[in-house]
């Protein structure tokens, strides 16, 4: 897959666009077989996220697939919903009018329906999704996961207060 074909389908900013890349990651799946996937990051995350990828691989920690959203006509939902890792995703924040870290390419979502975000309400995101650590692809503060992250200054949503969204990774700083 090209970039093009990765961000086609949507109307994506010119000056954010321009500071997108595809990269391939290497992944242990469910199955144990080692795959490759694709994500669509900001050009500076990409080295931490080709590093991150290549231990969490040798490490064996398993993640179901990683294929770009636009596979999901740009639909979180469904990619969550299809347990889908993946990166940009020119969207706002839920129930708000902010541009989510996802749509500069600077945020990523590991196995959404192992990590789901959960708010203090009870509500979870995706729909029938649990959090339960004894199951593999399962992250907690403690995991491999986690600890690869913040060592490159990434912040993790399990560590937020009122919500928690275990899958998520995010890059502050940068520019466009």
């Amino acid at each position: 897959m090209t970039l093009d074909e990765a961000l086609s389908g949507k109307d994506i900013p010119e000056d954010i666009r321009k500071t997108l890349t595809l990269i391939t990651v290497p992944y242990v799946s469910f199955d144990g077989t080692y795959q490759s996937g694709e994500l669509v990051v900001h050009h500076d995350c990409a080295p931490d996220l080709q590093e991150i990828f290549a231990e969490l691989c040798a490490h064996g920690f398993p993640i179901e697939k990683i294929v770009p959203v636009n596979a999901y006509d740009w639909d979180d939902n469904a990619s969550m919903a299809d347990n889908n890792s993946s990166a940009f995703n020119y969207r706002f924040i839920a129930c708000t009018d902010r541009l989510s870290n996802h749509s500069f390419g600077r945020a990523i979502d590991i196995n959404p329906k192992l990590n789901p975000y959960t708010q203090r309400d009870g509500v979870v995101v995706p729909e029938g999704a649990t959090h339960d650590p004894s199951v593999s692809g399962t992250i907690t503060a403690d995991s491999i996961v986690v600890q690869l992250f913040k060592e490159r200054g990434w912040t993790w949503g399990g560590d937020w207060i009122d919500n928690r969204d275990w899958q998520h990774f995010e890059k502050p700083g940068g520019t466009l």
